[in-house]
């Protein structure tokens, strides 16, 4: 591979240039990037990893494999405006912008590309993000399994149907977050039952640490593995029957569902805003 173009110079690109680059997908020179106006920011990134910024269209599109867009969805409709006359029909276009649909980049660059959407999250920066890949029928499987490849240097990857990213959307993508949020509350509670802060969070770390470990080494399920933890009478047994009454898991389901709804209309809102923007032939 000659050339990965990746415009927009946020975190999530940064993620990919690092583990990219970490797990030798390509050599750091064959990185190009650019973003819209912040060249602090480039040069920040050239310095860090030794790959290549440009604000030369040409300049980034040349003998180019893959662009990635990793802009602002909403500088979506003027990236790829700009775009679409450097493009050939043997450029991978690879999406990780959260609610732009594989018909909307088709429409404003106006050709018929090879596309991939992909939706990671935030864990993509230390090298455990879970991604979710959607392609469309001009994705060749040489294509599809580079693409595959690459995100494998920031995670785990499925491949899922484009009407699924919704939904993970809400559930991974959005996911790091719910985890964070029960943080907080163990770390609430600890200080209530005096426990020093700093002692706590190494226990809640290594708590959820062991507790993923265990889900992804056993092949008993979760409500499973909770029971044999929930002896007759015991802690466990009186601190989850205050959750039930508190219906956390009921909240929680609902929390994910309205995540992937709000997914849902942000993702058609976004492409009805981009689709007005097109000039008009």
């Amino acid at each position: 591979m000659k050339k990965i173009a990746i415009i927009g110079a946020g975190s999530m690109a940064e993620a990919l240039i690092s583990g990219m680059i970490s797990n030798h997908f390509i050599d750091s020179k064959n990185i190009w990037v650019t973003n819209r106006s912040n060249q602090e920011r480039l040069q920040e990134l050239e310095s860090k990893y030794q790959i290549s910024t440009t604000y030369s269209l040409k300049e980034l599109t040349t003998e180019v494999d893959i662009i990635i867009l990793a802009m602002k969805p909403k500088d979506a409709g003027i990236a790829l405006e700009g775009l679409k006359d450097f493009l050939t029909e043997n450029t991978l276009l690879v999406s990780v912008l959260a609610g732009v649909s594989i018909q909307t980049i088709q429409k404003l660059v106006g050709t018929s590309n090879s596309i991939v959407r992909a939706m990671p999250n935030t864990s993509a920066t230390i090298g455990m993000s879970a991604t979710g890949l959607a392609f469309n029928e001009k994705a060749t499987q040489k294509q599809i399994h580079l693409v595959d490849t690459m995100f494998n240097t920031i995670g785990m990857t499925q491949f899922i149907k484009e009407e699924q990213l919704d939904a993970i959307t809400g559930l991974s993508g959005s996911g790091p977050a719910y985890f964070y949020y029960l943080v907080e509350a163990m770390e609430k509670s600890a200080e209530e039952i005096g426990l020093e802060p700093e002692l706590a969070k190494q226990l809640i770390v290594q708590t959820l640490l062991g507790t993923a470990t265990m889900l992804s080494k056993s092949e008993k399920p979760s409500h499973q593995l909770r029971r044999e933890v929930t002896s007759p009478g015991g802690t466990t047994e009186a601190g989850i029957r205050v959750l039930e009454q508190h219906h956390v898991q009921e909240a929680f389901v609902s929390c994910i569902i309205e995540a992937t709804n709000q997914s849902k209309r942000l993702g058609k809102m976004l492409s009805s805003q981009l689709n007005q923007k097109q000039p008009q032939t």
